[in-house]
């Protein structure tokens, strides 16, 4: 069975980067630095990306950097995924379909001590990848009205360093140091009676953010956590051409001029969350988090940044009646995500709701799985320049465990 879990898994990830050539994203992307990624290490994804309380005890648990001071011991981890999206685009007057495939993660960790783990992650945190043709807009302290038509690429990766240590038995705290870097390409067209004025920019990205985080285990079956995300300053600059056409005479206005733009800033995030494990092998986890946009006092030519606030609830269920019986040690998972959006558009809310079921497959008697996860989500709404999405997520990583150091008992 374990081979051909492991013969399985490689063949949907080579399957799934062939797909790759169909890349698109949402529409909302064309905001800030793109949509923001969510977390697919091991089994977070299935439980409606919630796991701040957590420990990293058997998959590597980015959410909270002090779950890696719950590491055990001789044991390296690697675990590296990817998902595939296929998104159903519907405004106003017309219905859209797109597919698309992200890399998802690449990380390792392993225990620095017996109470301390370190790790390494690299993975996407934003796309800014979005195609949209002859949106409606209004000009601004007019009856009058343009037409954009604007296609983008690119996004920011996040590659991080993270430590856990862990005080005794039921204290453990961490901290993350987080490089933000990449760059986005945008190329807009703006109709505006008769005439046209083409933008392309590209805008390079890069900064630091820092992430600190704890976690306590009031008993053997209850863990709280809570993390800190701190504010912070990504620098931008940014390459810009300019040119209009009116009468079919064109004219240059700018040509690959450099320039400093505003700097985009990261919001600080609150976040707390519960795990409750229950007799017959059922584990609850439930967080809260709280992103502070407002104080960024950022804003966008068709729209603002606003606080957010998501709500996560997942549960996890094996039998393990039989350990020798491969399905008594299958882990069933489920999730609901729920949030109000970074994102005011023209006054509403770009909400956001997915619910999510999936399967742990083991691979050997380790801590090696294969995890599958399924996602359906809204968002987003039908109204007056806006897009409502619904999608269809398939997520897929494994996570491969190593035992290390351990001295041979037979010679």
């Amino acid at each position: 069975m374990k081979n051909k879990i492991v013969y399985l898994s490689c063949f949907i990830l080579m399957s799934l980067t062939s797909f790759s050539q169909s890349i698109s994203s949402s529409p909302y992307s064309l905001y800030g630095v793109g949509s923001l990624y969510d977390s697919d290490f091991g089994v977070i994804p299935s439980i409606g990306s919630s796991g701040i309380a957590l420990p990293s005890s058997t998959f590597i648990n980015n959410l909270n950097p002090s779950s890696l001071g719950y590491l055990p011991q001789n044991h390296f981890m690697f675990d590296i995924g990817g998902k595939a999206i296929a998104t159903i685009y519907q405004s106003g007057s017309k219905t859209e379909n797109r597919n698309n495939f992200q890399f998802s993660h690449l990380a390792f960790a392993f225990p620095v001590t017996k109470n301390s783990g370190f790790s390494v992650a690299l993975r996407p945190y934003s796309s800014a990848t979005f195609k949209i043709s002859n949106l409606k807009l209004p000009l601004e302290n007019s009856q009058e009205y343009y037409y954009l038509t604007a296609t983008g690429s690119g996004g920011l990766n996040n590659f991080d360093f993270s430590y856990g240590y862990r005080f005794g038995k039921k204290l453990s705290v961490g901290a993350s140091a987080s490089l933000l870097f990449g760059n986005t390409v945008d190329d807009r067209n703006f109709l505006i009676l008769n005439s046209i004025t083409s933008i392309h920019k590209k805008t390079n990205y890069d900064g630091l953010r820092g992430t600190v985080g704890a976690q306590y285990k009031i008993d053997s079956t209850l863990t709280i956590g809570t993390t800190f995300k701190m504010p912070a300053k990504i620098k931008a600059s940014k390459i810009q051409t300019v040119e209009t056409i009116a009468d079919e005479v064109v004219t240059t206005i700018e040509s690959d001029v450099p320039s400093d733009i505003d700097d985009y800033y990261m919001p600080s995030e609150i976040g707390v969350g519960v795990s409750k494990r229950f007799k017959n092998n059922l584990n609850m986890t439930l967080d809260y988090e709280k992103s502070l946009w407002d104080n960024t006092n950022q804003s966008e030519l068709y729209g603002n940044f606003v606080n957010q606030d998501r709500f996560a609830i997942g549960f996890t269920y094996s039998a393990k009646k039989n350990i020798r019986k491969y399905w008594d040690r299958v882990q069933y998972a489920a999730g609901v995500n729920l949030n109000n959006g970074y994102l005011e558009v023209d006054g509403k809310r770009i909400n956001n709701a997915a619910i999510s079921v999936g399967l742990s497959l083991p691979i050997e008697n380790t801590f090696s799985v294969f995890n599958i996860s399924y996602s359906y989500g809204q968002k987003g709404k039908i109204s007056e320049n806006l897009i409502k999405e619904n999608y269809h997520k398939i997520s897929l990583n494994l996570s491969l465990d190593g035992i290390w150091f351990l001295k041979r008992k037979i010679e």
